[in-house]
Order: structure tokens, then sequence, then C-alpha cells
């Protein structure tokens, strides 16, 4: 058992060396690139899951698996700090630059272009070369008219190509309402007139919700798929199907006990192989060695992503996340963390509020609150001092 045989790869975003547990959707999104590809309607989707699930992981597959279909692709991740309008249009630029090389006679390319150089310059955005004298529709400064123009332009582009556009997303939480309200307008548009452009986009489970305040029509517009943990079957195909094909098998109760202590996550289950490899002095890999890579694993996690997350945390986001703990792993209600702290719910909001904006928490609906990473409340167990009772509750 060779550290340099390791066939793990327990990265952020990176892909396992066994992707179990994601066919169908991975079948839906191949069958709305071709029905795009061929001038037929589909629908975007977006996806939603915790940290650690593979939601990058399976935007990055998407984006090969439309590029091996002749479609043209921009992905990129949201900056919450920066406009959509900076993010997109650099993106859409490379888009329009590999449409450009597909040559067909007509103006199409000259009005996509035109209407790129409109909205570059209206938002102040900083594009490479290209040709500044097209013209194409004037910009308004409106992103919710000028993002519709621009992708109406292109899809009609790359429909006359015989192509389609598709546009990943990461991060898509991160939008500003306003700025994903235009995007839902304008790919509205594009659903209407049945242009061949598509958003792939992943997020936290909030996403859902997000989308349907920017727009009420979100939930008809787009297919939400959950990304969750992976069933026995497949968390065991991902832990076995690399080690198999480096000549190592797990005991059964091995691999039982690895399963159990995931939770079958994909980013738990890539670290967990990795550590049982490590431990394990031949094949098969043993419980007890499981059982040693398990507290290794823990150690790692502690010292690495979860030490980092609980230092980007203040005093008081992190006492609240303390308290968070206390009620175990699943979401929990906002107004028993106010009272196990002593405050009242309006003292506790803002508190709340900046943990989902950091990307600590979520709200899977009204009144609840979670962590974002499984484990996480297990760690501040561990590793902060358990609250002391308030001096006094404060009632509802």
């Amino acid at each position: 058992m060779k550290a340099s045989e390791n066939p793990y790869n327990p990265g952020a975003g990176a892909p396992p060396p066994e992707l179990a547990g994601r066919d169908g959707l991975l079948r839906q999104a191949d069958t709305a690139i071709e029905r795009a590809r061929r001038g037929k309607p589909s629908k975007s989707f977006l996806m939603l899951g915790l940290r650690g699930v593979g939601k990058t992981v399976l935007l990055n597959e998407l984006e090969q698996s439309a590029e091996r279909n002749g479609c043209q692709t921009a992905m990129f991740e949201t900056d919450p700090d920066r406009p959509l309008a900076a993010q997109i249009a650099p993106q859409l630029h490379r888009i329009l630059l590999r449409l450009d090389r597909i040559k067909k006679a007509g103006a199409d390319m000259h009005n996509a272009f035109g209407a790129l150089r409109s909205f570059a310059s209206v938002f102040k955005v900083q594009l490479g070369d290209f040709e500044f004298g097209l013209a194409g529709p004037a910009a308004t400064g409106d992103l919710t008219l000028d993002l519709t123009d621009l992708l109406v332009a292109i899809g009609e582009a790359a429909k006359k190509r015989e192509t389609a556009v598709i546009i990943l997303v990461d991060e898509i939480q991160y939008v500003q309402k306003g700025d994903l309200s235009a995007l839902i307008m304008a790919l509205h548009k594009i659903s209407q007139r049945q242009l061949p452009v598509l958003l792939f986009g992943a997020g936290l489970p909030q996403l859902a919700k997000l989308a349907g305040d920017a727009k009420s029509y979100a939930e008809r517009l787009f297919d939400y798929p959950p990304i969750g943990p992976l069933d026995a079957e497949s968390a065991r195909l991902a832990l076995t199907a690399p080690a198999k094909r480096e000549f190592v098998a797990y005991a059964p109760e091995a691999l039982d006990y690895v399963v159990e202590q995931t939770g079958g996550y994909p980013f738990f289950l890539q670290v967990w192989g990795s550590h049982c490899w490590d431990a394990a002095a031949k094949s098969p890999i043993t419980l007890a060695d499981a059982k040693r890579a398990s507290a290794a694993a823990v150690t790692a996690l502690d010292e690495g992503i979860f030490k980092v997350r609980l230092a980007r945390l203040t005093e008081r986001q992190r006492a609240y996340a303390r308290v968070m703990a206390e009620f175990g792993g699943a979401p929990v209600n906002s107004s028993d963390i106010a009272n196990a702290m002593g405050l009242s719910l309006s003292q506790a909001a803002p508190i709340r509020d900046e943990l989902i904006k950091k990307g600590m928490a979520y709200s899977p609906e009204r009144g609840l609150i979670g962590f974002t990473v499984p484990k996480f409340d297990e760690f501040m167990r561990r590793a902060v001092p358990a609250p002391k009772p308030p001096r006094k509750q404060v009632k509802k």
C-alpha cells in the first residue's frame, strides 16, 4: 500500500476517481443540452445542496459534456462583492469569440458583438480586444433590459450555427437580488423565444427561495434537483471502485463503518478513503484500519477546513454557532437558539443573517437555520467550550 498509489482525491471541487450516484442528473443534463442544440425546448436547472456534496464537480462534468456535444460554454463562480454584469460579460465575450469561428453569412455576429460592446460600455466592464465600431442595440443601463438583449443576440447567433450556449454558475446564491432578478428575466425571454441558451447553476439550499423571491415564475422556469449525500450503494462504489483499480479491497465491516462515519457525503468519502489507504498495511482494508483512519480524518478536518471556518467568525458569530451546535446537525428553530442565548429574536436575527451571508449557515425554510457543512456541529462541540446558561431567559 504505497502512498504514491493512493487513488482518492479529497480536494475542494476536485473530481473524484469514481463519480458515483449522479447518473440520473447527468442524463437529465445531457438531454437538455442535446435538445437545446437541436433547437427544441429545454429547461435550465439549479442544483441545491450543502458543502461537500459535489456540486462544483458536477458543474465541471456538465461543462465537459456540453463541449463534447459541440456546445459553447462559460463557467464562473459568483463573487458576492462584484456586480453580475462585471462577472458575466467576459464569459459571454469568450463565447462570442468561439461562435465567430463558426463561419456563417449574416449580420447576427455583428449584432451580438455590438450588443456586448454596448453592454460593456454602459456597465463599465473591461474586456479584451474586439471591434468597437460594430453597431448593436443601445444599452439603457437597466440590467434587465440589457442582459436580455445581449443573451437574445447570442442565442440567435448560436441558433444559426446549430449549436447551444451553456452558462454554468457556481455559488449562485451570492448573486445580488436585483441582478438575480435580471438574469431570471433574461432567461425567461430566452425560453419564450426557444433560443439555445441554458443556465446550469449550483448553490446552497436557500437558492430556490432566493430565485422565487426574485421572480415568482422562477419556480416554473427552472428545475431544482437536490444534491445530497450518496445512498449506501453509491457510497460503497465511490470507495471500492478506485481501490479495486489498484487491486485493493475493503473488508465488508470496514466498508460499512466508513459509510456510516461519512454519512455518504462525497467529500468525506474521499477524505476517509484516503486515510484508510494510508492506515492499511495491505489488502483488504480492515475494520481496525478504518477506525484508525477515522480518527486521523477527524483530526485532519479539525486542523483544516473546520479550523479555517471557525477563524472566519467574529466572537458573537462564534457564540451563536456554538449554541447551534448544541442542537445537533439538523436545522434548528432560530427562536430556540435565541432563547438559549438569552436574547430576543430581534437581537439574535442580525447574527443569524451574518452567518448566512458568510455561507456558514443556511435557512431551508422560514424560521430554521442549519450549518452548510456537515459535521461542523461536531467540531464546534469539540473545539469550543459549551456556552454558559443565560442569566435570564427572554420570552418570545
